[in-house]
């Protein structure tokens, strides 16, 4: 079974070294190169250009090669084929490291304690408890899960919302546009790893900032944001941290990426910026899932990673 390797904005060569040696038992094609397109029966794809799937008329499944679809499914050509996620337990584990750090390197203050670093200035602040702190995750599938079972395990206080109710032990649980103020009224710091839908493009705005919680006990509330660039409006984040809606942010994702050099974020001292690798994983490790969802596929069993269309995750 032939699998097409095609990728864009990453190096291709990694990933084509990976699936040929992991999948010996395959003929593995880069899509820069010629190739029969009626040889292709799976692609392994990172936001391939638009109408390249559309022109394999033997295609059977595409694999996205990263957690988020949405720019996969802003193709108008798109095949009416069956769309499988990234699952990796080290790609999870990953995020969840990312999402703990941020959380605590709010919680204990360090970007004040690195700019009087900076200026020399010995200068103990008040830091609050895990227990004393609400944190608030939207988007509760398998990466919101386990940073959410982290987080409880240190002792701060965990909600979810999603668009349905995910319950787990020890979790607050919100769900549906209506619970949404309530939810956002209870958080301190809200982390957000939510998918690009219709649904929420831009939904980290003005408004919703100003539904978080202004009386915890770090002060004015943080955002943590590993979800995707297109839920967030830059110049309402900067507004927010200017007039002390929010107290910091913490962006890993951005629209359009890489961050525009002339950004204000970059500089902005309540803020911390890494270039989205907040769940960067080991490739051997993705390559591998891949080929096994493909054996699992073909022996006719039903994978839980596929995307709904509908929903758009």
């Amino acid at each position: 079974m032939t699998i097409l390797i095609a990728v864009q904005g990453w190096d291709p060569a990694p990933w084509l070294e990976r699936f040929r040696r992991l999948g010996v038992d395959r003929t593995v094609l880069d899509a820069r190169e010629p190739f029969d397109p009626a040889a292709v029966r799976y692609a392994a794809v990172w936001k391939p250009k638009p109408g390249l799937l559309a022109s394999l008329p033997n295609l059977k499944g595409i694999f996205n090669l990263g957690a988020g679809v949405d720019a996969l499914l802003a193709d108008k050509t798109l095949p009416d084929k069956p769309i499988f996620r990234i699952t990796n337990p080290d790609l999870t584990k990953r995020m969840t490291e990312w999402v703990t750090l941020q959380v605590l390197f709010h919680m204990r203050q360090m970007p004040a304690y690195m700019a009087n670093q900076k200026a020399r200035q010995w200068k103990p602040l008040d830091q609050p408890g895990a227990h004393e702190l609400r944190v608030g995750i939207m988007g509760m599938g398998i990466l919101g899960r386990d940073s959410a079972e982290v987080l409880m395990r240190l002792g701060f206080k965990v909600a979810g919302w999603s668009r349905s109710r995910q319950s787990m032990p020890g979790l607050e649980a919100f769900a549906g546009t209506e619970e949404l103020p309530a939810f956002l009224a209870r958080t301190d710091i809200l982390v957000v790893l939510l998918p690009l839908t219709e649904a929420t493009r831009g939904i980290l705005n003005r408004d919703l900032f100003g539904k978080l919680a202004q009386n915890g006990a770090m002060g004015a509330p943080i955002l943590i944001n590993a979800g995707r660039g297109g839920l967030q409006s830059e110049a309402d984040i900067l507004a927010a941290l200017e007039d002390g809606t929010l107290g910091g942010a913490s962006l890993d994702v951005f629209e359009p990426e890489p961050l525009r050099p002339e950004s204000p974020l970059w500089l902005h001292p309540k803020v911390i910026i890494t270039p989205h690798i907040s769940a960067d994983s080991t490739p051997d490790g993705l390559v591998s899932g891949v080929l096994k969802d493909i054996a699992a596929f073909e022996a006719g069993e039903t994978l839980p990673n596929e995307v709904d269309r509908k929903t758009g995750y």
